[in-house]
């Protein structure tokens, strides 16, 4: 029975995760470009770097590149670049003025650099010398399921899974506005088994969550909340509220497919 909870929660997440890969990417330029990072308290607004000109070094900056360097010199630029990269995107990852499309590409940079595990380490660790703040857990969250999409073993999975959850509460309990964290354990939530009794759980998560993004300045990635809060409400039979959850978020987000196509398949 332990097994298949925790079978049935690593499902749950990596369908949470699979959302956050998986929704297209809002920016506006080249896709070839790196995005800009978020300015930092303390930091001048600058591009993160691409990821990689080989499997496990990230791209060296220009300036690095004007002039030849011995191999000596060559090694201990690539530990730093390493470095720097690695708390770059860390930052940018915990950072409250990045944007849910710059921490998408982030997430995307780390695991084509082969990064994750380091990325966890440093999380926890700055989780441990501030567990006051709350960016910390809500990005190790994130960091455990993106793992967790990169493994194949259930039981794993399962306790990757797990650990994300406890994580996002922690987050939570300091910050009960942090949007990523409530939506994205919500949705692992969703699919827990039924004798765990979570449905009217869930459905008060994103009930909470629309009236947190309804006093914010809209983004796209809301639109999926009502699209969800009313695939909740339909399975605990409350069609009308169902169509009623997907009509507000279908005005608020006109060009959103997935409430346009939830409205033309119910009556």
């Amino acid at each position: 029975m332990k097994r298949l909870i925790l079978a049935m929660v690593g499902v749950g997440v990596l369908v949470g995760l699979g959302f956050y890969l998986s929704r297209p990417n809002v920016q506006t330029g080249s896709p070839t470009e790196p995005a800009p990072a978020p300015a930092l308290a303390g930091d001048e607004p600058q591009a993160v770097e691409p990821v990689t000109t080989s499997p496990d070094r990230p791209a060296l900056p220009a300036q690095a590149l004007a002039k030849p360097i011995s191999r000596s010199a060559a090694t201990a630029a690539n530990s730093d670049l390493d470095s720097y990269f690695l708390n770059r995107m860390v930052d940018v990852l915990v950072s409250t003025q990045a944007s849910y499309q710059l921490k998408r590409d982030a997430w995307k940079q780390l695991r084509e650099a082969g990064k994750l595990d380091q990325a966890i380490a440093e999380l926890e660790q700055r989780a441990a010398n501030d567990p006051r703040t709350a960016e910390y857990p809500a990005a190790l969250g994130q960091a455990y399921l993106q793992k967790c999409g990169m493994i194949k073993d259930v039981r794993e999975q399962g306790i990757l899974a797990m650990q994300a959850d406890k994580m996002f509460d922690t987050a939570l309990s300091l910050d009960p506005s942090n949007w990523e964290s409530r939506f994205t354990k919500a949705v692992g939530m969703s699919y827990w088994p039924p004798m765990l009794n979570k449905g009217e759980e869930v459905i008060q998560h994103f009930q909470t969550l629309i009236q947190q993004q309804e006093a914010q300045t809209p983004q796209p990635q809301f639109a999926e909340t009502y699209a969800w809060l009313g695939e909740q409400y339909q399975k605990a039979g409350r069609s009308d509220d169902a169509r009623g959850v997907w009509q507000r978020g279908a005005a608020l987000f006109p060009a959103d497919e997935k409430l346009r196509n939830k409205l033309a398949s119910t009556p």
